[in-house]
C-alpha cells in the first residue's frame, strides 16, 4: 500500500478491525518513511449475486439501485438515512442467505416492502405503487385494504 502523502511503498498496519457489519475491513496504517498515518478500507469486490428481472434478463445485484428506490419512497418522510442504510443492508443479507447465485427482482421487492410497511405506511405505498405496478386508484385502494 502506497502512502498517499509521500508515495512511499512501505507502510505498517497499526490496527485492523471489521466494519460495516463484517463486510469491510478498516486498517490504520503508518508510513515508514514520512511517519504520517492514514486509514484504508478493504471490501470484497463485486457481488456474486445475480438478479433475474421480470423480463428474464439477468444483472448483478446492485445495492445502490435498491437504495435509490427506497430513497424515492421515503422522500419527505420522517425516515432517517440510518434506517434506509439498515434496510438495504438487511435486504442484501436476506438475499445472500438464500445461498443461490440468482434471486428474482420480485423477491427483492417483497423484502423491501415487508420492512417499509413496519416503519412508514406512506413510503410503503409509494414503493408498492411502482413495484406492484398500480394502474389506477382501485389498485391503490386494494393494496391499502390488504
Amino acid at each position: 500500500m502506497r502512502c498517499p502523502f509521500c508515495r512511499a511503498a512501505n507502510t505498517q498496519v497499526l490496527e485492523s478491525r471489521t466494519v460495516d457489519d463484517g463486510r469491510s475491513l478498516r486498517r490504520r496504517r503508518e508510513c515508514l518513511k514520512c511517519k504520517k498515518r492514514f486509514t484504508t478500507y478493504e471490501k470484497v469486490g463485486g457481488s456474486a449475486l445475480w438478479v433475474v428481472k421480470k423480463d428474464g434478463r439477468r444483472e448483478p445485484f446492485d445495492r445502490e439501485k435498491v437504495k435509490r428506490g427506497v430513497l424515492r419512497a421515503v422522500e419527505k418522510r420522517p425516515v432517517s438515512m440510518d434506517f434506509v442504510n439498515d434496510l438495504v443492508d438487511r435486504v442484501e443479507r436476506e438475499m445472500m442467505r438464500k445461498e443461490k447465485e440468482e434471486v428474482s427482482s420480485k423477491a427483492i421487492g417483497k423484502s423491501v416492502l415487508k420492512r417499509l410497511k413496519r416503519i412508514d405506511k406512506v413510503a410503503w405505498l409509494r414503493f408498492a405503487s411502482v413495484y406492484l405496478q398500480f394502474e389506477d386508484l382501485e389498485d391503490f385502494a386494494k393494496a391499502i385494504k390488504e
